[in-house]
């Protein structure tokens, strides 16, 4: 059997074991926590995921590889691989994540408040989550993250969406600079 062929079994087996966790619990922090364990074991695997597969992008910025999505756009699984600084802004996602390590690390801080009503709210940092092998992070629809990466430094990460990124409607990015949210539907992260 290939790397290709043993990669696309260990995910179909590990995404078989989100779908029961999802449908027994639904979406909860807890749930969430479970399917983070389930990435971690995956993770792991590290011999499944080797650098010559997933090259960089030619200037190191962030690349996504698509490993796995069900035909109705749920439960998309990436790859993202990195050698440059990430900075992202903070931002929700309108749908549960689960983000955990394989190579590198991504920092992400996560925010407290949503913006209220009419995006009167300003977030406010809450605490960071250093994702690195054998650890991760769970975002529910409505938690701001923002995501940090150092250059020099070779990042892999799998990131575990509840519905795919083509079929968000409705994020939202908050511009530290302006105290203002805005759309953050066009930006893959």
């Amino acid at each position: 059997m290939s790397k290709a062929e043993q990669r696309s079994r260990a995910i179909a087996q590990t995404l078989e074991k989100v779908r029961a966790i999802e449908a027994a619990q639904g979406v909860s922090r807890p749930s969430l926590a479970a399917i983070r364990a389930e990435m971690i074991q995956l993770a792991r695997h590290t011999e499944l995921f080797p650098e010559q597969d997933f090259p960089l992008a030619p200037d190191g910025g962030e690349r996504f590889d698509v490993l796995s999505v069900d035909a109705d756009g749920r439960f998309e699984l990436y790859l993202e691989v990195a050698r440059a600084r990430i900075e992202t802004v903070p931002h929700d996602h309108t749908t549960w994540a689960v983000v955990v390590g394989i190579r590198g690390l991504e920092l992400n801080r996560l925010y407290r408040g949503d913006g209220g009503p009419a995006g009167e709210a300003p977030l406010k940092l809450d605490r960071e989550v250093e994702v690195r092998s054998g650890t991760g992070v769970c975002l529910m629809p409505d938690d701001f993250h923002s995501i940090h990466m150092t250059p020099d430094v070779f990042n892999m990460h799998l990131h575990l969406y509840g519905t795919g990124f083509a079929h968000l409607q409705g994020r939202r990015m908050f511009d530290r600079t302006t105290g203002q949210y805005r759309s953050f539907d066009s930006t893959l992260d």
